[in-house]
């Protein structure tokens, strides 16, 4: 979804990754783009903060309710499988590998993600509440200001 405005909170040109914040496979995937992602291309910020919200607002999605991981590249909003590709393809070798999927027809994609995305709190668990960037995830983490 393209963007005409400039997305709010994020500089030009960066990068950002909304993701669950209560969900447990939403906070083990952002621990491991903070692990993975060593030039530090993505930022993150779940969608229940205000940052995230403004966000999902500024694309057209609701705030209410959240069942996709979005990407938000050069200004530009991607989601479900393809947002996932994106960050793959950012994160480099060895992850960048899985691109060999990214010919299966989108609607299948998106159909396997889709199942996951709403199933996630079954499968995974939740927490009761957002979790806390550690120290050590200084400035990995949007914040308004």
């Amino acid at each position: 979804m393209e963007s005409t405005s400039h997305v709010p909170y994020l500089k030009d040109q960066e990068n950002l990754i909304l993701f669950d914040g209560v969900c447990k496979l939403c906070n083990a995937w952002s621990n491991f783009l903070i692990r993975h992602d060593h030039g530090r291309r993505f930022r993150l910020a779940s969608v229940q903060s205000p940052e995230g919200k403004a966000i999902l607002a500024h694309f057209g999605y609701p705030t209410e309710y959240y069942d996709t991981m979005l990407v938000v590249r050069h200004g530009r909003c991607f989601e479900k499988s393809d947002a996932f590709f994106v960050v793959m393809r950012e994160l480099g070798f060895p992850w960048k590998a899985v691109l060999v999927f990214k010919p299966i027809p989108q609607r299948l994609r998106n159909w396997m993600y889709d199942r996951i995305a709403r199933n996630r709190y079954a499968l995974f668990g939740k927490y009761d509440y957002c979790s806390l960037p550690t120290p050590d995830h200084e400035g990995r983490y949007l914040r308004g200001g």
